[in-house]
C-alpha cells in the first residue's frame, strides 16, 4: 500500500484536529479513519515512535505481543490503516479496530470489548512529545493494545470485561434509591478501572522466555512507551506485587507519573479467571465500598451505565 498524506496542515495530530472537533460538536463517537488528513509529520512521528520502542519490544515484551506484531504486519514505516489490521486481526480472535472520536463513555466502552470490537484512536501525537501524553493516540492502541488481541486467551478475557460491564449495569438498575445506586455504581467503576489498569494497560507478568528477572510486560500502556517500559522492568524504584484481585481494588493510580507499584500476573488464564471473581464479588456487593481516592468517576462514566444497554453501546 503507498501512503497517502498531505504536506501541511495540521494534519491528524492530537488536540490539533477539525475533523475531530467537529465530529464531537455532532455528538458522533464513531468515526472513520480519514486517512488522507495524515501528514508527511504525522507519518514521521509514527516511524520515530516504532523505530525507538521495537529493540525494548524485543528485550520486555510477553511473547504473544511479539507474536501479535508479526500477525498484523504492523508497518514499521507508516501510521496503519485500520481497514488492513482488521484483515489479519478479525478471522484471529474475532476482534476489529474501531476509530473514534475520542472519550468514551466506560460502559460503551467495556461493551464494545464486548462485542469484540475496540475503539481506536486515529490521531497521532504531537512530534515534540513523544514520551507523554494524557490521551491515547493511534500508536498507543494500534502498537500498544491490538498486538495483545490477536491472542485467543487475552481477546477472551477482555471480552470477559464486557460481560461484567453489563453485571454492574444490571446491579444499578436492581437499586431503587438513587443516591445508594450512584455511590454503589461509583464504587464498582472504580474498582473495574483500577483492575483493568493494572493488568490490561500496566500489567507485568512471569516469564520463561523474554523481559528480565523472569518478567516481561504485557500492558498496553508499558507496550507503548518507551520511557516507562524500561522504567517497569529496570527500576529498582518500582515495587512488584503478586497480582491479587484485592489489593488491585483498593490501589489508588495516577495517569501523569510513572507507575511505583506495578502487578505481576503469572498467566493470561490467571487474568481471565480473576476477571469472573471481580463480576462475582460484583453481584455479591464487595466492590460497593473500595478505597477512594484515583480514578475519578464521571458523570459521563456514571451515566453510561444507567442509560439502557442498547442505548450505550450505540451512542
Amino acid at each position: 500500500m503507498t501512503a497517502r498524506t498531505q504536506t501541511g496542515g495540521p494534519g491528524l495530530t492530537t488536540t490539533e484536529v477539525p475533523f475531530i472537533e467537529e465530529a464531537r460538536s455532532r455528538g458522533q463517537l464513531y468515526v472513520e479513519q480519514p486517512y488522507e488528513l495524515y501528514t508527511q509529520e504525522n507519518q514521521q512521528t509514527w516511524r520515530r515512535l516504532y523505530a525507538r520502542i521495537r529493540p525494548r519490544w524485543q528485550r520486555y515484551a510477553n511473547q504473544q505481543f511479539l507474536e501479535g506484531i508479526d500477525r498484523l504486519g504492523l508497518p514499521p514505516d507508516r501510521i496503519p490503516e485500520l481497514a488492513e489490521i482488521n484483515r489479519f486481526l478479525s478471522p484471529l480472535t474475532g476482534f476489529r479496530a474501531r476509530a473514534v472520536s475520542g472519550y468514551v463513555p466506560a460502559f460503551v466502552f467495556f461493551d464494545s470489548l464486548r462485542r469484540r470490537t475496540f475503539p481506536t484512536t486515529i490521531t497521532i501525537r504531537n512530534p515534540g512529545k513523544l514520551d507523554y501524553l494524557p490521551e491515547p493516540d493511534i500508536f498507543h492502541d494500534l502498537a500498544g493494545h491490538v498486538p495483545m488481541h490477536t491472542d485467543a486467551a487475552f481477546a477472551e478475557t477482555l471480552v470477559r470485561f464486557g460481560e461484567c460491564a453489563h453485571t454492574a449495569a444490571e446491579l444499578a438498575a436492581g437499586t431503587r434509591d438513587a443516591n445508594d445506586t450512584l455511590a454503589r455504581l461509583t464504587s464498582i467503576v472504580r474498582a473495574m478501572a483500577r483492575f483493568f489498569w493494572f493488568t490490561v494497560e500496566f500489567g507485568l507478568m512471569r516469564s520463561k522466555t523474554s523481559g528480565k528477572n523472569g518478567i516481561c510486560a504485557y500492558g498496553s500502556g508499558l507496550l507503548s512507551s518507551h520511557g516507562e517500559l524500561l522504567h517497569s522492568i529496570e527500576s529498582t524504584e518500582v515495587e512488584r506485587r503478586a497480582l491479587r484481585l484485592e489489593e488491585v481494588i483498593q490501589q489508588p493510580f495516577w495517569i501523569d507519573r510513572y507507575q511505583s507499584l506495578l502487578f505481576v500476573a503469572e498467566s493470561f488464564e490467571q487474568v481471565y479467571e480473576m476477571v469472573g471473581t471481580l463480576e462475582s464479588w460484583m453481584r455479591a456487593g464487595k466492590l460497593d465500598q473500595v478505597a477512594a481516592g484515583e480514578p475519578s468517576v464521571s458523570q459521563d462514566d456514571l451515566k453510561s451505565f444507567l442509560v439502557p444497554a442498547g442505548e450505550a453501546a450505540t451512542a
